[in-house]
C-alpha cells in the first residue's frame, strides 16, 4: 500500500506483488541494459554521470516522485532510534560516493534510510593522480585511489547550512590529502577546523573521525593509538553536539584495535564504523578494495569490537560495511552486532533496486526469526570469540 508520503509498506499481498514486480523489471533495465553500457566506460567518468544525474532527477519533483515510487520500501519493523537519531531503516549509503554532499535527496528516494557525505577535508582537494577507480567484476570488488578529492569544509558546509533532510546524514570527516598534514599538530588543526564548521553551523546528524583512508598521501598516522589520542583530546575541546563515529581500517591488529577501543571509551565515542577499505593483499600498490574481498574482514572486526564494547555504560553504536549485495548479508552483520550498514560497491554492481530488495528480504528474515524490531536481532549472532 502507498501512503501519502510517497513510500511504500508492502505487508498486504497486492504489495508483495507490486516490490516482486518492479525489483524485477528494475533488475532486468539495470543488468541488461544500464550496467552493460555503463561498464564499457571509464568508471569515474559512470560515477560522475551518475552523480549529475542524481542532482537532476532530485531537482525535479516529477522525477523523483517516480524514482520514489519504483524504488522505496518502508516497513516499521526496520525503524530505529539509535543516538536520538530516527533511522526509517538500517541500510545506509556509505562515505565515499556523494563526497560533496549532493545527493542526499535522491538517495533518500532510492531507499536507503540514512547516508555518509564526503569524506569532508579542512581545504579543497583534486584526489590523486591517474586512473583512480577500477571496476573488478569477477571479485565484486572495486579498486579505489581517490584520495579524498571534494570541493572542502568551507564550500560544503555553507551549501548545507540551514537545509533539512527526510533522513538523517552523517559528515565523513578526514585530513587534507597534502604533505603538510603530515605534521601531526597541523594534521589535528585540519581535522579540526572542519568539526568545529560543521558543528557550529548544526550541520548533520553524526560526525564520523576518518582515520582509515588507505589512498592518502602518509597513509594512516591516527591510526596509531598515539597520536589518535591527540586527536581526540582536540576534538574532546569542541564540545562537538552530534554523535562521533570512528571509521576503523581492517587491517588493524588486534593490539592496536585494543588500545584504540580504550581511548574511545576514555573519549566517548559514541559508535565505530567496519570498516574503511583493505589495502593488504590486494593486488596493487595503492589504494584500496571494497566490495566481496572485504566482507571476512570487515566482520571479524565488527565481532570483535561489538565483544569489546558491549558491556560499555553506554553501548556504542556499530556500523558493518564491506561486501553487502543481499539481505543476507545485511542480516549477518546485524547479528554480530551492527545496529546499521551501509553500502556502495553492491548497489554499482546491482543497482539501485538492490536497496528495497534488501529491506524487503531483511524483513522476512526478521519474521522467520520471531523478530518484532531489528534492534532486537542485533548481536545474536555474536559467538563470544572472533567468527
Amino acid at each position: 500500500m502507498q501512503h501519502g508520503n510517497g513510500y511504500w509498506n508492502f505487508d498486504s499481498g497486492i504489495g508483495m506483488k507490486a516490490i516482486k514486480m518492479k525489483s524485477r523489471m528494475s533488475k532486468a533495465v539495470y543488468s541488461g541494459l544500464v550496467k552493460k553500457i555503463c561498464f564499457k566506460y571509464d568508471e569515474e567518468k559512470v560515477h560522475n554521470f551518475f552523480v549529475n544525474a542524481g542532482k537532476s532527477i532530485e531537482s525535479n519533483s516529477l522525477s523523483n516522485s517516480f524514482v520514489k515510487m519504483m524504488f522505496n520500501y518502508q516497513n516499521p519493523i526496520l525503524e530505529q532510534d539509535l543516538l536520538g537519531i530516527k533511522f526509517r531503516n538500517p541500510v545506509g549509503l556509505s562515505a565515499g560516493f556523494d563526497k560533496n554532499a549532493e545527493l542526499i535527496p535522491i538517495m533518500e528516494s532510492i531507499g536507503f534510510g540514512f547516508v555518509e557525505v564526503g569524506s569532508v577535508t579542512a581545504k579543497p582537494c583534486n584526489g590523486n593522480d591517474g586512473v583512480r577507480l577500477l571496476r573488478i567484476p569477477e571479485e565484486k570488488a572495486i579498486w579505489v585511489n581517490l584520495g579524498l578529492n571534494n570541493n572542502g569544509t568551507d564550500e560544503i558546509s555553507s551549501r548545507l547550512k540551514g537545509k533539512s533532510f527526510g533522513i538523517p546524514f552523517g559528515v565523513s570527516i578526514a585530513k587534507t590529502n597534502c604533505i603538510e598534514t603530515l605534521n601531526v599538530k597541523i594534521g589535528v588543526k585540519d581535522y579540526a577546523y572542519s568539526f568545529m564548521k560543521f558543528n557550529n553551523n548544526h550541520i548533520g546528524s553524526y560526525y564520523t573521525l576518518n582515520i582509515s583512508c588507505p589512498n592518502a598521501y602518509g597513509g594512516q598516522p591516527f591510526s596509531d593509538p598515539k597520536l589518535l589520542e591527540s586527536l581526540l583530546k582536540e576534538v574532546k575541546k569542541l564540545k562537538i553536539k552530534k554523535p562521533i563515529f570512528l571509521k576503523l581500517s581492517p587491517d588493524l591488529d588486534i593490539i592496536n584495535i585494543d588500545k584504540i577501543i580504550d581511548l574511545s571509551e576514555e573519549y566517548e565515542v559514541n559508535g565505530f564504523i567496519c570498516s574503511n577499505l583493505t589495502k593488504k593483499d590486494i593486488g596493487f600498490d595503492t589504494g584500496g578494495l571494497s566490495g566481496k574481498r572485504l566482507s571476512d574482514k570487515s566482520e571479524k572486526l565488527l565481532s570483535y569490537v561489538y565483544k569489546k564494547t558491549r558491556n560499555w555504560k553506554n553501548e556504542p553504536v556499530l556500523i558493518g560495511v564491506g561486501g553487502i549485495f543481499s539481505a543476507e548479508d545485511a542480516y549477518k552483520k546485524i547479528k554480530l552486532g551492527a545496529n546499521l550498514v551501509q553500502m556502495i560497491t553492491g548497489m554499482i554492481y546491482q543497482g539501485p533496486g538492490v536497496i528495497s530488495e534488501i529491506k524487503y528480504e531483511l524483513v522476512k528474515l526478521l519474521q522467520k526469526d520471531g523478530f518484532s524490531n531489528i534492534s532486537e536481532a542485533v548481536g545474536t549472532g555474536y559467538k563470544g570469540d572472533l567468527p
